[in-house]
């Protein structure tokens, strides 16, 4: 029979099933148990739809089982307010559900224990914390936004043994492997948007999109497993093409062109035909990001990935907007003065104030090694702007 973390640890793995179309919402997973029997089992599959809780229970008599008297184990903290859908306590509370395990505790501090509190005024024997850094992991980005409303930020790059993204004519494809592109790809399809520079834009025209065959995910979309990937450009003076690909193609609905203020009118008009444009503060060719960052947070936007050029990784991570890395080392050197850096800006003037990573996870894909970090938070320049 297993053990409550054995069955924790299914709950997690039905939970990681809503990767990509759960946002805003966190991933979730539930398992019911009784008399050592696995009776139903289920995950928050969208946002929108029934939660784990729900699903599980759902499940469980679909099959025939009597749920009274059951233990439930759920990753996350049942719901306790009425949102999109009903409070999965009171669904709790209904079915006769004797005891709930619970992995961790909802991160919102307006809400944080008050399921535990109700449950346990009913009767019901309530155990917290059971692998509970794990489930706390799961959903790291929505922990980050429903605290802060901001966006969990990771920089993502491929780049040479020595730090390099490209040469000094800019070519770059491709430095990875298939393996360390699939991930990549596997990354876009858990983020909420993508944000590239406008010199990213002007030079390989990407589509920003998650690919087909790659990741596990079925063709170029706007929508992987019900969630839309919103793409994101900075251009302070309105340079990209029409003809561009996040302009023109199918998902142009999806793309936004964030400009400061001194844009050329004309040139801002003109691309509001085809995609949003955001006007930022800023002047010159600047950007204010962390009001960009405050924006994409009250639009619900809980996961950015940045796969910008040198200039734009450094405005993220030099100022401390940027919490993870995920920087991706192919097995050789570039070398040379003009070739082009993964991290660029002004930099630290002493080794003192250096970005520091923790929580260092490497993983071997295929030639190639993917390096998972957490940014250690820390200022190392002005973090008002971003030149674009």
């Amino acid at each position: 029979m297993p053990s409550e973390s054995g069955y924790m640890r299914l709950a997690l793995r039905l939970a990681r099933r809503g990767y990509g179309s759960t946002s805003p919402n966190p991933m979730v997973g539930a398992v019911l148990v009784k008399a050592g029997t696995i009776i139903g089992r289920g995950w928050h599959r969208r946002a929108g739809g029934p939660h784990a809780e729900i699903e599980a229970l759902g499940n469980a008599q679909m099959r025939g089982h009597k749920v009274k008297g059951a233990t439930l184990y759920v990753t996350l903290e049942p719901c306790s307010t009425h949102g999109r859908t009903p409070p999965c306590t009171t669904a709790i509370l209904a079915a006769g559900i004797k005891r709930v395990v619970i992995g961790a505790v909802d991160p919102n501090p307006r809400h944080r224990g008050r399921a535990l509190d109700i449950l346990q005024r009913a009767g019901i024997t309530v155990t917290q914390g059971v692998m509970a850094e794990e489930c706390e992991r799961l959903n790291e980005a929505f922990n980050h936004w429903i605290v802060r409303r901001l966006p969990l930020v990771t920089v993502k790059a491929g780049m040479t043994l020595d730090g390099k993204i490209a040469t000094a004519a800019g070519e770059s494809r491709w430095i990875t492997g298939e393996k360390a592109r699939a991930y990549g790809m596997k990354l876009r399809q858990g983020a909420d948007a993508i944000l590239v520079g406008i010199n990213t834009v002007l030079a390989d025209d990407p589509s920003l999109t998650v690919r087909m065959g790659e990741a596990g995910v079925r063709g170029p979309r706007s929508v992987v497993r019900g969630h839309e990937l919103r793409r994101i450009v900075l251009d302070a003076r309105a340079r990209t093409p029409r003809e561009a690909k996040v302009a023109s193609d199918a998902y142009a609905a999806l793309t936004t062109v964030v400009v400061n203020e001194s844009a050329p009118k004309r040139r801002v008009a003109a691309l509001a035909q085809q995609v949003r444009v955001l006007v930022a503060p800023g002047s010159d060719n600047k950007i204010n990001l962390p009001w960009l960052l405050q924006k994409l947070g009250s639009e619900n936007v809980t996961n950015l990935l940045v796969e910008g050029g040198g200039e734009v990784n450094a405005s993220f991570l030099l100022p401390g907007l940027a919490q993870r890395v995920a920087f991706f080392y192919a097995p050789m050197v570039l070398g040379g003065r003009d070739s082009r850096p993964a991290v660029a800006g002004e930099g630290a003037s002493t080794l003192a104030k250096s970005l520091k990573l923790s929580e260092l996870e490497w993983r071997r894909l295929g030639p190639d090694w993917l390096l998972n970090a957490r940014v250690t938070i820390q200022t190392l320049v002005a973090p008002d702007v971003s030149r674009v």
